[in-house]
């Protein structure tokens, strides 16, 4: 059975949705990493309401550091490093518009899909960022899934997830929660 690894990204309204998705789920082994469009100074606090209000174990990503069974959420632009075990490191350096950056983390998770099951979320949020990533790890054969506009706050990143690759499954937040337990629960 391979390791699995989920990768979420969201912008405007994703707080609340992330918090949604990831109440009292099962883990099951796999490890989450979350980036949100958010101010740094604001990123403590909403690591530890997802972890309360989700009865999770959730960790801050802000230096590099080797990723156990956990939910991570990225306090700057994150990659994911290439090799195993599953690893991965700040990329502050880089200047983005939006940070943390959905598209950095998500095109660094491409070549994670040759050695670990990997599923990709597009949350709601303004712009495109995620767009492209979730199609890279698409064609790398992760499993991939963009909010649609029914649950949307902002069916900006989704959306142009959607354009960019019609074939990508597009699911309203209820469904993609069991998608998720689907994705977890998977031997």
């Amino acid at each position: 059975m391979a390791q699995k690894l989920v990768l979420i990204g969201a912008s405007t309204g994703g707080p609340g949705h992330i918090k949604k998705l990831l109440k009292d789920i099962n883990l099951n082994g796999a490890t989450i990493v979350i980036a949100q469009h958010m101010n740094k100074r604001f990123i403590p606090s909403f690591a530890a309401q997802v972890a309360k209000e989700c009865n999770q174990d959730v960790c801050m990503l802000s230096e590099r550091a080797m990723l156990k069974e956990k939910i991570y959420i990225c306090e700057n632009n994150t990659t994911m490093c290439d090799t195993l075990p599953i690893s991965a490191k700040p990329n502050a350096d880089e200047i983005t518009t939006f940070s943390p950056n959905v598209d950095m983390l998500f095109c660094s998770g491409v070549a994670l899909c040759k050695s670990l099951d990997v599923m990709a979320i597009l949350l709601t949020g303004i712009g495109d960022d995620g767009a492209s990533g979730l199609y890279k790890l698409y064609k790398a054969g992760a499993k991939c899934i963009a909010e649609n506009e029914e649950t949307a706050i902002v069916y900006g990143m989704p959306k142009r997830a959607k354009e960019l690759n019609p074939a990508v499954k597009s699911l309203n937040l209820s469904s993609i929660k069991k998608e998720l337990d689907g994705f977890l629960s998977a031997n």
